[in-house]
């Protein structure tokens, strides 16, 4: 990277350093609930499938989103399309400090329906939803930048260097909510850190412009970003990408591992508390370890694809490779839940997170190995909404079996065996990374 930086210019990694940032943002705001939810629970009384509906409301929203924000962010570009969804989600996160009291208005609607519940957990469940929403932008817009700014050599490495920004909101969230909870109140925990996107705005709006109209990027920058052969000028309907198997391969990706995720970013904290007795004044810096050893597992996972295709390898035999190694190191995960000492679960815990983003960086970049950028955005939508529906299935099996059992043996069984069979599944649709033909 340091090389090709000297030789053309280093405006793409600067574009690479926003990417990274928002995906921290967009972590810290998702992650709160999940460090509040014993402080949260104590308060208003949830149980373990009250909470588990609250998760469901975000991943139902994440899935409605990814319909529209993949072909938003294609049809109206990434500039604009990122400025939306971050300021929804902002606001959509500041509005959880209020939650009890928009739960007043909904708690009747929900009641019409059916759905019986408390002031409290109605609330949340339409910020969280509202949050989904807005966060549901994040990632195309992301991975479609990726695919403007950078050529295919670079793009697994960008993509694991921005979606690292994922383990630094998730590793600063335990550190800043509970001294901002112990000083302040949960209240003020939402607030502040829902303000921070707004930061964020005011650079991406300075900062950024699609490659062709940047002011400050050199002739030979821009022809290093466009040194792979042109993409076809198509435009592709987003129902008709189901026909392609190459999106089935991303999306089912997607529905079998995302999953995983989520229920490391809305559960571990309940599983430390759980097994080792630990609450906000000292679980802080078991998440700590566990998010800095994904953030190595993030970049690692897309400098690996990225090393074996400068050497030679396809980027067919490169992407899967890495993404077999992440695979096998997935799997202690499922002694975590029997482990009799706090940092051995910590510690299998936190190589399975950065297994997961180091397979996260490669699947992300497939995309842009299998279609041009044009339908980019679309297909990572259309694979984020099924990964949301698979986090939907996660969030209310994870509290069916701790109301049920109160135990993660069996929860941890599915997350350490969910990428071997993920990718078996890539490899049979897609055994040669095949782009697709759209014409």
């Amino acid at each position: 990277m340091s090389s090709a930086t000297a030789r053309v210019g280093y405006i793409r990694w600067i574009i690479c350093g926003l990417l990274f940032l928002a995906a921290t943002i967009n972590y810290i705001d998702r992650q709160v609930i999940g460090l509040l939810k014993p402080t949260l629970q104590t308060e208003f009384g949830w149980t373990e499938v009250d909470y588990s509906d609250i998760v469901f409301s975000f991943q139902l929203a994440y899935a409605i989103g990814f319909i529209f924000a993949g072909r938003l962010v294609d049809r109206i570009g990434t500039r604009r399309g990122f400025s939306l969804a971050i300021v929804l989600w902002s606001l959509a996160a500041i509005a959880h400090a209020e939650a009890p009291l928009f739960g007043q208005a909904v708690a009747p609607i929900l009641g019409g329906i059916g759905l019986g519940y408390s002031t409290s957990v109605a609330g949340f469940i339409f910020v969280r939803f509202l949050l989904g929403i807005g966060e549901s932008g994040n990632f195309p817009a992301s991975i479609k930048t990726v695919a403007e700014w950078f050529p295919k050599r670079e793009r697994a490495l960008a993509t694991g260097i921005f979606n690292s920004g994922t383990n630094v909101g998730a590793l600063t969230t335990p550190l800043i909510v509970p001294w901002i909870t112990y000083t302040y109140g949960w209240y003020w925990a939402f607030i502040a850190t829902g303000l921070v996107g707004f930061g964020w705005l005011v650079l991406w709006q300075l900062l950024y412009q699609p490659p062709q109209q940047h002011p400050r990027l050199s002739p030979a920058e821009l022809a290093f970003i466009q040194s792979d052969p042109m993409d076809p000028p198509v435009r592709v309907p987003w129902l008709r990408l189901v026909h392609y198997r190459q999106a089935w391969a991303f999306a089912l990706g997607k529905f079998l591992t995302d999953p995983v995720w989520w229920l490391y970013l809305f559960w571990i904290p309940d599983f430390l508390s759980r097994n080792y007795g630990l609450d906000l004044k000292n679980i802080g810096m078991p998440l700590v370890v566990i998010y800095v050893l994904a953030d190595f597992g993030s970049i690692g996972g897309g400098w690996l694809s990225s090393w074996l295709i400068a050497r030679g390898w396809s980027p067919n035999a490169g992407r899967k490779t890495a993404m077999f190694v992440c695979a096998v190191f997935a799997t202690p995960i499922v002694f975590a839940s029997q482990a009799q000492n706090l940092w051995v679960a910590v510690t299998l815990v936190g190589i399975a997170a950065a297994a997961h983003q180091g397979w996260s960086a490669n699947l992300f970049t497939l995309t842009s190995d299998m279609f041009p950028r044009p339908a980019v955005g679309s297909v990572v939508g259309l694979g984020g909404m099924a990964g949301a529906i698979g986090g939907m299935l996660i969030a209310k099996v994870t509290g069916w079996i701790l109301q049920a059992t109160g135990s993660y043996v069996s929860v941890f069984l599915v997350a350490g065996s969910a990428y071997l069979v993920a990718l078996l599944v890539i490899h049979l649709l897609v055994p040669r990374l095949t782009p697709a033909r759209l014409d």
